[in-house]
Parts: structure tokens; C-alpha cells; sequence
């Protein structure tokens, strides 16, 4: 955390020294511009999808499970050594499995949010590119990364998150206007 900071900190102070050799920068909030997009509410429900197939196989497991487990505890007494060695060794495979399938559904989900998310990224960047070089930007920040605001203060003026967003030809949607504090 300290590296994170003092790294932060130090890239501050070499974008205000730089600042004050720059004719104008920008920041731009990528979260909120893929919001806005088309592309978002597809990606979601491709997501939601997957996320909804994957959790069905493990509940149709985890049953499978249970049920196994249910006839072991009821016969118990009357199994024969053999048939209950035999079951607790299969009771502990599916359990190993239905872990195993855990993991492998995480792994496959983040691996379908980075495939989908990939080419709206280079999109997105290719915009913010093209938005500063022709609005005369020298350089464009992000709002935030990894939940770390990288702007601790910008003008209104010089977010250009929805330029970038006309840039990409999606129209922002209106914001609402926050009531002024009582």
C-alpha cells in the first residue's frame, strides 16, 4: 500500500511539474463512458448468461451431493464396510469436483469479461486518443485506478469523457442535477 501511495504521489509531482509546461490536460472517467455505451448492456447480459449456465451445473452437482450424502447418512448402519468405503470415497470425489467447478467457473468468467471487454477497451482508448489530439490536449488522465482517484481535483471543463463518447458516436445520456446541499 505504501509502494501504491508513494508511487501515486510521485506521479503526481511529475504531472503538476509537467502541468506547468503543458498547454492543457484532461481527464476522463473510463467507467462512466462504458456505461453509456451499447456495448455495456450486451456485455452485461452475455455475462449474466454465463454466470446463470455455470451456476445451474453447480447446483445440478451440489444436489447430486446432497442426495448422495442423504442415502449415506441413512444407511449407515446397515452399508456393508466395503459399499461404505466405497461412498465416502465418491462423496468425497464430488465434493472435489463441485470445488474444482467453483474455481474453473470463476476462471471462466473472468476470462469471457476480459474477451469481451478487450476490444471496448482499445475502442475506448483509440477515442480518448483521437479526443485529445483534436481538441489540443497534451495529456489525458483517468479518473480513477484501481478505485484510487488519480485526479484529485479537475474542472468540469477539462473532463472529456463525454467528447470521447461523441467521438465513439453514442450520445451521452443525461445526467441528473444534484440538488444544491440545504
Amino acid at each position: 500500500m505504501r509502494k501504491l501511495v508513494l508511487l501515486v504521489v510521485l506521479g503526481l509531482a511529475a504531472v503538476t511539474s509537467y502541468a506547468q509546461t503543458a498547454s492543457k490536460i484532461g481527464y476522463a472517467d473510463v467507467d462512466y463512458i462504458f456505461s453509456q455505451m451499447p456495448e455495456s448492456k450486451q456485455i452485461d447480459a452475455e455475462l449474466k448468461s454465463l454466470q446463470t449456465q455455470l451456476k445451474n451445473q453447480i447446483d445440478a452437482k451440489v444436489a447430486e451431493f446432497q442426495k448422495k450424502y442423504q442415502d449415506y447418512t441413512q444407511n449407515l448402519n446397515t452399508m456393508l464396510d466395503a459399499v461404505r468405503a466405497n461412498t465416502e470415497r465418491e462423496l468425497q470425489q464430488l465434493q472435489q469436483n463441485i470445488e474444482k467447478l467453483q474455481q474453473d467457473s470463476q476462471t471462466t468468467i473472468q476470462n469471457k469479461q476480459n474477451q469481451l471487454m478487450d476490444p471496448v477497451y482499445k475502442k475506448v482508448g483509440k477515442a480518448i486518443e483521437d479526443t485529445a489530439k483534436e481538441n489540443g490536449f497534451t495529456l489525458i488522465l483517468s479518473q480513477q485506478i484501481g478505485g484510487l482517484d488519480v485526479v484529485l481535483y479537475g474542472d468540469d471543463n477539462s473532463d472529456v469523457s463525454d467528447l470521447v463518447l461523441k467521438k465513439m458516436g453514442v450520445t451521452p445520456a443525461a445526467q441528473p442535477a444534484t440538488a444544491a446541499p440545504k
